[in-house]
């Protein structure tokens, strides 16, 4: 079938998971932690918030971003599964939506939710005063609104592209459109590879503000990029099952499953190139962030090797491995799970020792934000490991997720007739070696 037709038992099993995602949340806004309960910031609703937030607003950048680069490259094989991640960037929208909520709680002092949000911590700290041209809620909100609004600008046009060249592709040159796409994904590359570090930087890195790393970003984009390729192969079987994308074959799969295979690698190299350099350099301002995960959040710590890593490289080494829809479903969930993981291990330490350090400033005003860290605990529901409530947040805004996808799905055909590339992603074939 070419045309996705969103059913109602679908609608109703996604607003399940909506549904399901809001009453953790508001679970979350309640259950604070003993620990940071008198800083009365609310950590843990609003470190899922973010955690979600930029875990699959990330992802909506990435698609877009390899769309760009398949675009400029004159690649072809993914035109018949394209629709799926022309979807994904669409989710850029809601996403600038749900990360403005946040600069707004920041800017109404609703929360303290990074660091350098704490004015009383600005004040008294020379390392936060020094980053504060930098770290502030107005450059945050800039880049939020301006920076991201950019990226959706090109996802929408390079939307509206594609579709149009369904319409009345056939009646004009073949390339005609597909021109003013590459266009689009040429001017598209360089800037979102300049300011997709500086998004990531605010949203992420500033969690610890102290710390920084020049392998952050790229880290973190490979974490994006696997989560939203190994969740792209669980959508594409589930549609397979139900009579869709008949046009996709094991040997797009395959293909996708080198993808996450190589980029696991590529996101390991990151993770040792950045973990080795500061370990080797033993300067303090750059081994608090991984001493503290090491001394006091050691499942996160090496919970993030075994399942971004470890597993997906045993798994996927086999060709073989790369073909079967049932080695493919079991490994994309490990990623998928992975990469959200290993967002919570970038994201829930500063925040909880943030939390601390607001707590804190009642009875010891100018205490360090590396004092804090010293009191973790060896557990804290929702921050040392996930709790059932931020499973329960992640199910809500997947359910978000896919509702949207789906409901972009159903716009347009899923098959791009008119695209010059169709043909030849066809007929796309790999050499399995079975």
């Amino acid at each position: 079938m070419k045309q996705f037709t969103f059913e109602a038992k679908q609608k109703t099993v996604l607003r399940g998971m909506m549904g399901l995602g809001i009453l953790c949340l508001i679970l979350s806004y309640f259950t604070e932690p003993s620990q940071i309960a008198e800083a009365g910031t609310h950590m843990r609703f609003w470190s899922n918030f973010l955690h979600n937030s930029v875990f699959f607003t990330g992802m909506a950048f990435m698609t877009l971003f390899v769309l760009a680069a398949f675009t400029t490259a004159y690649a072809g094989w993914h035109a018949a599964f394209k629709r799926i991640w022309e979807a994904y960037s669409l989710f850029l929208i809601p996403g600038i939506v749900l990360m403005v909520i946040i600069g707004i709680a920041i800017f109404t002092h609703f929360t303290h939710l990074y660091h350098w949000s704490d004015d009383a911590a600005v004040a008294s700290d020379k390392v936060l005063t020094g980053k504060s041209a930098f770290l502030n809620i107005y450059w945050y909100l800039f880049g939020t609104i301006i920076i991201a609004g950019t990226w959706a600008f090109f996802a929408k046009r390079m939307r509206a592209l594609s579709l149009k060249e369904d319409e009345d592709g056939a009646n004009v040159s073949n390339f005609s459109y597909h021109r003013k796409t590459r266009v689009l994904a040429a001017i598209f590359l360089p800037i979102a590879a300049f300011t997709g570090p500086a998004l990531i930087w605010q949203w992420i890195m500033s969690v610890d503000a102290h710390w920084y790393s020049t392998l952050y970003a790229w880290y973190c984009m490979a974490g994006w990029f696997l989560a939203a390729c190994s969740l792209t192969i669980i959508l594409l079987i589930y549609l397979k099952t139900q009579g869709y994308f008949e046009q996709v074959t094991k040997e797009h799969l395959h293909d996708l499953g080198k993808y996450m295979f190589a980029f696991s690698i590529f996101w390991t190299y990151c993770w040792f190139s950045q973990y080795m350099l500061i370990w080797y350099g033993n300067l303090g301002e750059e081994t608090v962030y991984f001493r503290e995960r090491l001394d006091s959040y050691p499942v996160l710590f090496y919970g993030n090797l075994v399942i971004n890593f470890v597993l997906p490289f045993l798994i996927l080494m086999r060709n073989t491995t790369k073909r079967r829809y049932g080695t493919l479903v079991f490994t994309s969930l490990l990623v998928f799970i992975g990469h959200w993981w290993d967002l919570f291990y970038m994201i829930k330490p500063g925040t909880f020792k943030t939390a601390q350090e607001v707590a804190q400033h009642g009875t010891q005003a100018g205490s360090s934000h590396e004092a804090a860290a010293s009191h973790a605990s060896a557990f804290v529901a929702g921050f040392t490991i996930p709790g059932l409530i931020e499973i329960g947040v992640l199910i809500g805004f997947l359910g978000f997720f896919v509702y949207f996808v789906f409901s972009q799905l159903a716009k347009a055909s899923l098959v791009p007739e008119n695209d010059p590339y169709l043909e030849e992603s066809l007929h796309h074939e790999v050499q399995s070696y079975e």
